[in-house]
């Protein structure tokens, strides 16, 4: 259990980040569900588990703006008094082939997901090593390592999470924090059902269990990553992908 523990989660409005909320909150952590784009379904997810007896509250932020992550951070101590879990699981995609790839399609990505992990790493940090504990987690994806066509940004950013998470795992393990990533495979979300069908089918034979992973799947890992029962785990990456990266 998380009982009384701080929670934030990036990218909590929808699919994984929405699991991963209404998971860490039936733990009965306190969970903050930070959102960008769409604050009425940020709200949703806070009805959703406050209708669970659970304790939650949404905040809008970009993650990639530097001065507003500083500012959710110092919100979150001022009324919180702590912050203990981070779960960086804000994303985003901008698809194409390297050859037609623009700068700005590039860049949109590598800052939403890995400028913007870092600088939640930075802020929630400098607020873990006072209290000398705290787990972070952040999302990755199979990409990051297996590489993917027409996703050269999108797994240059998760692979660039993986290194990210091995370095401050490093720098902040002298003071009771963890840092982990998951790389998620094939998941069934709200970006996934857009997928042809033809893809979703070949992209099911790769993976030998034979299945679709589910948003719950990821959302357990990281309620077990954020609890005690792991405290002893540092700096590893977490395939969840039912066998589909074997790495």
């Amino acid at each position: 259990m998380l009982e009384g523990k701080i929670a934030l989660v990036t990218g909590a409005s929808r699919g994984i980040g929405k699991q991963i909320a209404i998971t860490l909150a039936a733990k009965n952590a306190v969970v903050i569900v930070n959102y960008h784009g769409n604050k009425e379904k940020a709200d949703d997810v806070v009805e959703e588990i406050k209708a669970a007896k659970g304790k939650a509250e949404s905040y809008g932020c970009d993650v990639a703006d530097d001065t507003a992550v500083k500012e959710m951070f110092q919100y979150i101590v001022k009324t919180y008094g702590t912050i203990d879990i981070l779960v960086n699981n804000a994303g985003i995609t901008c698809d194409g082939l390297m050859m037609k790839m623009t700068e700005k399609d590039f860049n949109t990505v590598i800052d939403t997901n890995l400028k913007g992990t870092f600088l939640c790493i930075k802020y929630a940090s400098r607020f873990m090593l006072k209290q000398r504990r705290g787990s972070i987690i952040n999302m990755s994806s199979i990409v990051g390592v297996t590489g993917n066509a027409g996703q050269m940004n999108y797994a240059a950013s998760k692979a660039g999470i993986i290194g990210m998470t091995k370095s401050a795992a490093k720098e902040l393990g002298s003071r009771g924090i963890t840092v982990n990533a998951i790389a998620p495979g094939f998941i069934d979300t709200e970006m996934t059902e857009d997928l042809k069908e033809d893809l979703k089918e070949k992209m099911l034979q790769q993976i030998p269990l034979g299945r679709v992973g589910k948003t719950e799947d990821i959302a357990s890992a990281v309620a077990f990553l954020a609890s005690e029962e792991a405290s002893y785990i540092s700096g590893q990456v977490l395939g969840i992908d039912g066998g589909m990266g074997c790495y």
